[in-house]
């Protein structure tokens, strides 16, 4: 495979007959391109002999009635030296053609509703459909069946490992071996639309919430790339580490290393894009078009080509731009100026060239006068990136260090930068000192580098030297009575959120230190007792099993032990295992088995965190068990009434 120094992208050629959308692409070889249609057909295109850069259609496949959408490619064989070709339909079959003669050999029939997907699994086809089932299919025969969502799936994806993934309107991914679900994978906000296999790392998944993930098949999300401004259909992977995504917002974008590195604009829709073998990328149009595009300098298209194309875009794009609301190329001409208005100070707007222009009648002259050109607001919503299914004018990119994945950081003009730093520090379950280092981050690179604030208002949650800006909009005559939006707190907050990889680091970093010291190596865990913690995080991330996984009293007592036998400055990071374990009803039932009689080792976790000389980082992380212990009922008549009055005495010593 080469490898890719990235190049820019620039158009190689169009692949024109389609009367309809194209909807979806195979790649059968660098040679032979596959595309579907809304118009019903598949059309096969072949490489130019005598113009390389170009392909051309080489068959028309007729047969589906209703709309094409997924297709996938079945390798030549002595039977079908040129391979077969597998589709999906709108019509709920899934048709298997010979690319000799361009017939059907195989009619699959079974599903009720659309075909979505059609993936290979060896000798097998598997299909996904709208009926929110997977079938297989082997030698022109259903061999099984089953319900994979609750929702339509949309996608399915066979791995190199063997396993198959399905993607669904539910907004989860599934792991499956045969019929078995071993994983559920969670974190869209929207349907999942595109499945991709991204080499020796996992897989991608594209979603109508606006971002591609790319997953381990730990069920870690790996990266999470955000710049697509509407539903995004349709995401593929280069060995080089390319990724390639379309989009409804009418862009391809390509991503490295997580970061947009350039956006090809199209005329409509691009419903999906795959890459050649080379690095050349084809995508699918909803103007009719697929079009293929090129980093090589001896496969660009002409410049006429790339002129005509460019010129398309442009007039795509002025039959789309409104002028206070109205669609520009709907405007009246100049001429229509030459009619009088009816009463003074009527208005009348009209196209000015690529503007629109507002004019007045002046009734006492009997002419319109020039008010001036009539603009939008800002770039409309459609330009703004989307993040968990909701669009900011900023979605940044914040790396935290310790080897952390990248968070997303969504911000709007309009808030106030310390909301928005505690939202994100509490969605992040991260330090609340990191607050004004992330206020002057949002400041810096939104552009608000004056940002002025309100020194009547002073900050309740640093009780430092942080302010907030005025709120009203007018200067009263008497400072107004600081309303505090975060107090009282509606509803019940708990703390779901960890980062166990940090967790796991730090409670290993510790362990060492403790063993490699003399006096207190025998406080330190045992391998066992450290691949045990390390079993009991993987229980704790799953969070779609949590009603079918186990813990054992030893593992309680693990925690426990660790968090009264290590020194105080190695007791948080086990403490806040135990706080997501409270959240685990068979953990929590476990833990609740230490405080219901006289030995109660909770109570007394809480008086050693709280003592003069506590520590933050073990204040934060037990005040957090607290409140995450008032999720599960079994601990309300423990925190109400055995340990209420010791409990407000132990927290009463904490100074912010």
């Amino acid at each position: 495979m080469m490898d890719i120094d990235f190049n820019e992208y620039k158009l190689r050629c169009e692949l024109r007959g389609h009367d309809d959308d194209v909807r979806g692409i195979c790649v059968c070889t660098d040679e032979h391109i596959a595309t579907s249609s809304r118009d019903r057909t598949i059309r096969v295109w072949s490489l130019g002999s005598d113009d390389k850069r170009k392909y051309s259609a080489s068959k028309i496949l007729l047969g589906h009635t209703s709309f094409v959408g997924p297709l996938a490619s079945i390798p030549p064989s002595e039977e079908y030296p040129e391979g077969r070709l597998v589709s999906g339909s709108m019509d709920t079959s899934v048709l298997v053609w010979n690319l000799v003669n361009g017939e059907v050999v195989q009619s699959l029939k079974g599903h009720k509703m659309q075909v979505t997907g059609v993936t290979l699994d060896d000798e097998d086809i598997v299909s996904s459909s709208v009926d929110q089932t997977l079938r297989r299919w082997r030698n022109g025969q259903l061999v099984e069946s089953w319900e994979a969502h609750q929702s339509p799936v949309q996608a399915v994806l066979k791995l190199p490992s063997g396993e198959l993934i399905s993607g669904s309107s539910d907004t989860t991914l599934k792991l499956w071996k045969g019929k078995t679900s071993l994983r559920t994978f969670t974190g869209h906000a929207d349907t999942v639309r595109g499945l991709a296999v991204m080499p020796d790392l996992g897989f991608l998944s594209a979603s109508h919430d606006g971002s591609i993930r790319l997953w381990a098949l730990s069920g870690e999300v790996l990266l999470e790339m955000v710049g697509h401004t509407s539903i995004v259909y349709s995401v593929d992977a280069h060995a080089s580490g390319l990724i390639v995504s379309g989009s409804e917002d009418r862009h391809a974008k390509i991503w490295k290393d997580g970061v947009c590195v350039q956006s090809l604009e199209h005329p409509g829709c691009v419903w999906d894009a795959k890459f050649l073998e080379s690095g050349d990328i084809v995508t699918a149009c909803s103007d009719g078009v697929a079009r293929v595009w090129t980093v090589r300098d001896g496969m660009i298209a002409d410049q006429m080509e790339i002129d005509a194309f460019d010129s398309l875009i442009s007039q795509y794009k002025l039959s789309r731009k409104k002028v206070g609301g109205m669609k520009l190329d709907e405007l009246p001409g100049i001429d229509a100026l030459t009619l009088p208005g009816t009463s003074d100070g009527q208005t009348k707007v009209v196209r000015e060239g690529d503007n629109g222009v507002a004019y007045a009648w002046n009734m006492s002259e009997q002419r319109w006068d020039k008010i001036g050109e009539v603009v939008d607001g800002p770039d409309g919503v459609g330009d703004r990136p989307i993040l968990d299914g909701a669009q900011y004018d900023f979605v940044f990119d914040v790396d935290i260090g310790d080897g952390e994945p990248i968070r997303k950081l969504p911000y709007n003009r309009s808030e106030n930068p310390y909301d928005a730093a505690d939202k994100w520090l509490l969605k992040e379950n991260l330090p609340v000192a990191y607050r004004q280092q992330i206020v002057d981050f949002i400041l810096q690179n939104s552009g608000q580098k004056d940002f002025t604030f309100n020194p009547s208002f002073r900050d309740p949650f640093t009780g430092a030297n942080a302010y907030v800006p005025e709120q009203a909009s007018h200067i009263a005559a008497t400072p107004a009575k600081p309303l505090y939006k975060h107090i009282p707190k509606r509803g019940v907050l708990v703390f779901d959120v960890a980062q166990y990889e940090g967790i796991l680091k730090k409670m290993t970093e510790f362990n060492n230190t403790l063993r490699s010291d003399p006096v207190n190596t025998d406080k330190s865990m045992t391998e066992s007792e450290v691949a045990r913690v390390g079993a009991i995080v993987k229980i704790l991330k799953d969070t779609s099993h949590y009603h079918a996984t186990n813990f054992t009293d030893m593992d309680i007592a693990l925690l426990l032990n660790v968090i009264q036998a290590w020194p105080a400055a190695m007791m948080f990071p086990a403490t806040d295992l135990v706080r997501m374990l409270v959240l685990h009803p068979h953990g929590a039932s476990l833990l609740f088995k230490h405080v219901e009689n006289n030995n109660d080792l909770l109570l007394d976790v809480i008086k050693k965190v709280t003592e003069d000389s506590a520590l933050p980082a073990n204040l934060l992380t037990t005040v957090r068990v607290l409140v995450n212990l008032f999720k599960n009922p079994s601990f309300h008549h423990w925190l109400q009434r055995h340990h209420s009055q010791q409990l407000l005495v132990s927290l009463s010593s904490i100074r912010v």
